[in-house]
């Protein structure tokens, strides 16, 4: 018994030493790791103080507005990182609207969740003191000046839901927009940026003009209060620009920038698509910058609200915006265009026609001018290959369907000729009112029927989209074609200008044209329905006024007819 109790306590000490041992180099083995990973960091540290330049890889941004804006300043040694905060709201009651009915939560944007409210502190005497209110909150002193982004969210809880940016009296600098040009894009919901008054410059308007294209829902933008000595706010209008509404209030600019927008807006080449609001007030825009965005107006048909309040616009500024909203005679380039629009809508594939065909020999003389003789021998030829040949009996109906469609056209100039000769001067009606030419072709069934065949063959033309204006039904005047006006816009400010009796005269008569016109054809809109005209060179108790806004007041659709009496409702 004593041998194996010494053998077995043997064993024990042999076990103990040996995990003593196991234990003591696994010690050593962890110290040995944990000085080579040391080392391995160290020698990296200096490899990069080493190399201060070293560029770091380009940082991708996620949709995070807070972190890709915060991560972007860091990487570019930004002393100041404004704070990204949400927008100031008034205090509302969590789950009551303003009515004072439950909200059940249905269709209703996410609320931040309302703190609960402290114990209510008291003073030596034991009395409560009086909590400060929440309609407002206190910060320390100059906090509320420091540059911050103010944004609008879908969701509170989740920071990629950004949908509206806010950026107040800081100046936008060039590094700033570029980490702006980087993040916003990435950002599926924004779809408005409001800068106000941020001093930007004409490389910061270039650099943005060429970010808004990238924003996929980007819709609204403000840049109210900014300056620029280039003026190159059309940037922000170019073909690929998705902006709907633009406000360029109070940025000082002039007729070089309102000329730049009237190009931006339209010409004969090509149209602004996509902007339907446009507000200039408050800028120095003379009558010449009002007749460049009148020519602006003439071919765009998709501008609906346009402000030019608080401008120094007078009678010639507003008799051109008239001239656009009723009538207006086209001009060579216009005309040419007009012409080739309706080539490539009547024949398509005119010029490509069969090798064998007569008409790839005549280089002298153009397809679509053709004398008359000429015409007669092609027809003559055509019969007598068509009994010959099958292939070209094509060709024979393409000639004899263009040769009826000149002689309506010339029918059409003759009729317009001897309808509107008389009561014409020089093109324009020798009455008081534009309306008045409109009333006295009334009566003429025939020049009417050829009117409605006409815009009959434009609307088919056009195949259900939005009739171009140089496609318009045209009036042949005294040498001059005259289409309708631009009958889109429903909105115009033209308040606290320098308008007077004659400006406002010009722009009665063309209400009174419009009003007439569309008691025939409302295919090209509904007309100007608001238009503001208050604190100009004229009294609102002129006769001229009083007209005016007997026509508009019915136009209005916030218009609301006064309540009958009895009496009234009994007689009528």
């Amino acid at each position: 018994m004593e041998e194996s109790q010494v053998s077995q306590s043997a064993w024990k000490r042999s076990m103990i030493t040996r995990r003593s041992t196991f234990v003591a180099n696994k010690i050593k083995m962890g110290k040995k790791l944990e000085k080579g990973l040391k080392e391995k960091n160290a020698s990296a540290v200096s490899q990069d103080e080493e190399n201060p330049n070293k560029t770091p890889e380009p940082y991708s941004c996620t949709g995070n507005f807070q972190a890709d804006f915060t991560e972007l300043c860091r990487r570019n040694s930004m002393t100041y990182i404004p704070p990204i905060i949400p927008r100031a709201r008034p205090p509302t009651v969590m789950g009551h609207t303003e009515s004072g009915k439950p909200d059940k939560g249905k269709g209703k944007a996410p609320q931040a969740p309302v703190e609960p409210d402290p114990d209510p502190e008291q003073d030596l005497d034991g009395e409560g003191i009086e909590a400060p209110p929440k309609t407002f909150t206190i910060k320390e002193k100059f906090e509320y000046f420091k540059p911050s982004v103010q944004v609008e969210m879908e969701n509170f809880d989740k920071p990629d839901t950004v949908t509206e940016i806010y950026i107040r009296g800081w100046k936008i600098v060039e590094p700033i927009m570029e980490i702006f040009k980087q993040c916003w894009p990435k950002m599926a919901k924004l779809h408005t940026i409001n800068l106000w008054n941020c001093g930007l410059s004409g490389e910061v308007i270039t650099i943005l003009a060429s970010t808004i294209t990238e924003i996929p829902e980007m819709r609204n933008l403000v840049l109210d209060g900014n300056t620029v000595v280039e003026e190159n706010w059309h940037e922000l209008m170019g073909e690929e620009s998705p902006i709907q509404n633009l406000s360029l209030r109070h940025c000082g600019i002039t007729d070089k920038g309102a000329e730049q927008i009237g190009q931006a807006l339209g010409s004969t080449k090509r149209c602004n698509t996509k902007l339907i609001s446009l507000n200039l007030s408050g800028n120095r825009i003379t009558d010449v910058g009002a007749e460049h965005i009148a020519l602006g107006l003439r071919m765009n048909r998709n501008l609906m609200s346009l402000s030019l309040a608080s401008n120094f616009i007078g009678d010639k500024g507003a008799s051109k915006i008239a001239e656009i909203l009723s009538r207006f005679p086209l001009t060579h380039e216009e005309v040419v265009e007009r012409r080739k629009h309706f080539s490539e809508k009547d024949f398509p594939e005119r010029n490509k026609s069969p090798p064998g065909s007569r008409r790839d020999g005549s280089k002298d003389r153009p397809a679509s001018v053709r004398s008359q003789s000429h015409m007669d021998k092609d027809k003559k030829g055509s019969k007598a290959s068509a009994k010959k040949k099958d292939p070209k009996g094509k060709d024979a109906k393409e000639e004899e369907k263009h040769d009826k469609t000149k002689k309506k056209e010339k029918e059409d100039k003759t009729l317009t000729k001897k309808g509107d000769k008389s009561g014409t001067v020089g093109g324009r009606s020798s009455g008081a009112s534009i309306a008045a030419d409109t009333k006295g072709t009334k009566g003429k069934g025939k020049g009417k029927d050829k009117t409605k065949q006409a815009a009959q063959e434009v609307e088919d033309l056009s195949g259900g989209e939005v009739v171009n204006p140089l496609t318009d039904v045209a009036d042949f005047i005294d040498g001059q074609l005259w289409v309708s006006g631009n009958r889109v816009l429903i909105n115009l400010n033209l308040s606290r200008n320098k308008i007077a009796e004659s400006g406002m005269n010009n722009l009665l008569k063309a209400m009174q044209y419009q009003t007439t016109i569309l008691m025939d054809n409302k295919s090209g809109g509904t007309g100007l329905m608001r238009i503001a005209l208050l604190k100009n060179k004229i009294s609102q108790e002129h006769e001229v006024m009083r007209k005016l806004n007997d026509i508009m007041l019915h136009k209005d659709p916030y218009y609301k007819q006064p309540p009958q009496t009895p009496d009234v409702q009994s007689t009528t």
